[in-house]
């Protein structure tokens, strides 16, 4: 059966996310994931000579993308994107409403939790070499309690990051809709 969703999508580009947001989303989607290759990477050369260059690296590009999530998220709450066509079930707006909810608090909680280990770590938090003024005192249980949180919303980010992009394919090879293209170039 045809999808006819094609006819009922407005010409214009107020039915498309604003530049902005796309490029924000883009830009994330391919630091976060960057973010977690290297969390992985040095987690598994941990005690190894030359470790610290990714750890610098990971807690370096953490504090740039958790101020480019709170960008995105002031963005998104002053610049509401159009409504998804009827063609899309309430049932799959509602989960879509849900996963993006989900990501943005794994977003905001990700670097928190991060940083806070980072900090109660006898390393502390570098920003590209400069160590930033630490606030706490160093604790090793209370820092491994936080990247122990930290390392459980990764997982949950990449479940969330799976069907958000799950969900993206399927409006674009399957349903044909559009929805997907509301985000692209």
């Amino acid at each position: 059966m045809k999808n006819d969703s094609f006819n009922t999508i407005p010409a214009t580009r107020e039915w498309r996310y604003s530049a902005p947001a796309i490029v924000l989303h883009w830009l994330l989607a391919l630091l976060i994931a960057g973010m977690a290759g290297v969390g992985w990477y040095m987690m598994s050369i941990e005690d190894s000579p030359g470790a610290d260059t990714y750890f610098n690296l990971h807690k370096s590009t953490g504090l740039i993308v958790f101020t480019l999530v709170l960008i995105r998220w002031a963005w998104r709450l002053t610049h509401k994107p159009a409504a998804l066509p009827a063609s899309v079930p309430t049932w799959e707006a509602r989960l879509s409403t849900i996963v993006q909810s989900l990501l943005y608090a794994c977003m905001i909680l990700l670097p928190i939790t991060g940083f806070l280990g980072a900090s109660f770590s006898k390393e502390g938090v570098t920003f590209f070499g400069t160590t930033l003024p630490s606030w706490v005192v160093a604790d090793h249980d209370t820092a491994e309690q936080f990247f122990s949180i930290h390392e459980t919303l990764v997982w949950i980010l990449v479940t969330l990051v799976v069907l958000h992009a799950a969900g993206g394919l399927k409006h674009l090879l399957v349903n044909r809709d559009k929805v997907f293209q509301r985000m692209w170039f």
